[in-house]
């Protein structure tokens, strides 16, 4: 099965793709991870996307889509993959129509404002990693990391509330067409991504109609 999820920063689907992926047994793409493999490797197509970013200019859309065509062709996509984060655009969902068939898009759907505090609320402990959210996720002790102790905490810059909605912005702006554009192929699945990340995977295993196998 090829699938495509779409949704807005926040909105859970890097997990869901992570345990649809175990679930599966197929790989999620992020088409940023496979731009620099193919950088690393100096591919052909990795020399060319480099020299677009070396000179500060966006790559173009066929690039983006050769790499995306490389990744897909290798053996573990034989049974299937999870495109995370492409395409962004119709010119770029027109270009992979053209390559491989897809058979489902996902869309997690949450309200801004829940997205606002699932990002802007995210804290983090600087001396073992583990992730928190003022919201929804606290510390069990204020000021105390339940992983480790620490006391030391600290968040991204670009967490921050007003930089949040602007990005949320610019992403229903992408992202609004492409739902358009997929909900007339008939390959559209909207999954309601409130509730916790158990619960939205279920939702996710009934709509793409697969039977969970048991651990």
């Amino acid at each position: 099965m090829n699938i495509i999820f779409l949704g807005a920063p926040g909105s859970g689907k890097g997990t869901q793709a992570s345990m649809l992926s175990s679930e599966l047994n197929i790989p999620t793409i992020s088409t940023g991870e496979a731009l620099r493999k193919e950088v690393e490797q100096k591919s052909e197509i990795g020399n060319l996307a480099k020299s677009y970013m070396d000179s500060g200019k966006l790559v173009p859309d066929e690039v983006v889509v050769g790499i995306v065509k490389n990744r897909v062709s290798q053996i573990d996509c034989a049974n299937g993959f999870i495109l995370d984060g492409f395409p962004r655009s119709i010119p770029q969902a027109e270009a992979l129509a053209k390559l491989v068939r897809i058979d489902r898009v996902v869309n997690f759907e949450v309200s801004d404002d829940v997205l606002i505090k699932r990002i802007s609320g995210r804290f983090s402990c600087k001396a073992c990693g583990a992730v928190y959210n003022r919201y929804f996720h606290p510390t069990t002790q204020p000021g105390i990391c339940d992983k480790c102790g620490g006391t030391s905490f600290e968040s991204r810059a670009d967490d921050k509330e007003e930089t949040v909605a602007k990005r949320l912005t610019t992403y229903l702006e992408s992202t609004l067409p492409l739902t358009s554009f997929y909900q007339k192929k008939n390959l559209l699945v909207a999954i309601p991504s409130v509730e916790g990340a158990p619960l939205v995977f279920s939702a996710l295993i009934t709509a793409l109609n697969i039977s969970s196998q048991p651990n």
